[in-house]
């Protein structure tokens, strides 16, 4: 995902894309289970500079950097559900 393809979210993010980042998980690595918008800044902004994965979950960390970025991430606290209804 290039910086031009992550600039243009804003104007494309969908309702839907923000009810999955609400819930979306890392699948992988030292924060496997840990929800995107949980992960710490700097590790998002690592991934902004090496580069998003493809697919979904690249988009994803994208939609992440944005927010974090641009200190949003309070936006999500009503859409998260409580920790212990959600299944790891």
């Amino acid at each position: 995902m290039t910086n031009k393809e992550i600039s243009s979210i804003d104007k494309t993010l969908a309702h839907a894309d923000i009810l999955l980042l609400a819930t979306y998980r890392m699948p992988f690595g030292k924060h496997a289970g840990q929800l995107l918008i949980d992960l710490p800044e700097p590790y998002v902004v690592w991934f902004h500079n090496k580069g998003f994965p493809n697919g979904e979950l690249g988009r994803m960390l994208g939609i992440t950097y944005e927010i974090k970025v641009n200190g949003l991430e309070t936006l999500f606290k009503p859409l998260m559900k409580p920790a212990s209804n959600i299944k790891k």
